[in-house]
């Protein structure tokens, strides 16, 4: 008995090994799509510096982290990005009453990172898939979204792949309009319009099906938000097609600002982890 139960057991092992050898050349092959590009986040450590550069400093949004590479660490095959409490001095600091907000702030109270592949990577259509387990806590706001290479925000257009804060998930795309300035085609859903009560505490693969006429997100395979391309260039004069040129990734967890919502020191740390981002494309 104990000899066929060792054979039993193998067995068992061999059949999940083999289902799951087939899920991964089905993703890599369904509708003809072929891996182009990956970061499994195999390796302890820093994140892979031939796939990521990072922001440095007060950004973007009023928010309230200081970005910075050490933040950002890969551990047990997963990349973490941490928000956490910290106290010292901005270095950009030049007066409170300063109208950047990146200048009038003495200190830096929180620290964050944000991972972006400007300047290493970037792709003109294709499936773009990220599995993580976002943080939802107060005054969280991770997102994992591309902008364009060539002209600045928004004309460069942008993509919110996954975006949350204060309890919503959007899929989002955003462009430069005549009227008014910024575009925005936007999609949201509560945490609570998801069944399950654990959801939010879960992986879930976000993904981006691109190509030269739509933008489509999904999240675990429900569509959220389609995007029409052709509908964001509105003139023949237009100098950028925001979204029939190559887009860079960024990844990252920001906290408050105008749409993080407020939190308190209680609410840090808070982890962002991700399992992989992988970007794929169909053969020619």
């Amino acid at each position: 008995m104990r000899f066929i139960g060792k054979f039993l057991v193998l067995g068992i092992v061999l059949m999940l090994l083999f289902s799951f050898i087939r899920h991964k050349q089905k993703v890599s092959t369904s509708e003809d799509y072929k891996l182009v590009w990956a970061d499994e986040f195999n390796t302890n450590g820093r994140p892979d510096e031939k796939n990521w550069n990072y922001e440095t400093g007060f950004v973007r949004n009023q928010e309230n982290q200081w970005y910075q590479k050490e933040n950002a660490v890969c551990k047990d095959g997963y990349l973490i990005i941490e928000a956490r409490n910290e106290n010292k001095p901005n270095p950009d600091f030049i007066s409170k009453t300063y109208k950047d907000f990146a200048k009038n702030r003495d200190s830096i109270k929180v620290t964050s990172s944000c991972l972006i592949t400007r300047g290493k990577h970037s792709w003109q259509y294709g499936r773009f898939e990220m599995r993580a387990k976002i943080p939802v806590g107060k005054g969280m706001w991770p997102a994992f979204w591309s902008l364009g290479i060539k002209g600045n925000w928004p004309a460069n257009g942008e993509i919110d792949i996954m975006e949350y804060y204060t309890g919503k998930i959007l899929a989002n795309a955003a462009w430069k309009s005549k009227e008014p300035n910024t575009a925005w085609d936007s999609e949201t859903f509560k945490l609570t319009d998801f069944k399950d009560k654990s959801w939010a505490y879960q992986f879930h693969v976000w993904k981006m099906d691109w190509d030269a006429h739509s933008i489509k997100l999904y999240v675990d395979n429900q569509l959220l938000n389609e995007i029409s391309v052709d509908a964001t260039i509105p003139s023949a004069d237009q100098k950028i097609s925001p979204f029939q040129q190559p887009h860079y990734l960024l990844v990252n967890l920001a906290v408050g600002g105008i749409n993080g919502g407020t939190f308190t020191k209680a609410d840090l740390p808070s982890k962002y982890i991700i399992d992989y981002i992988r970007v794929y494309q169909k053969s020619k």
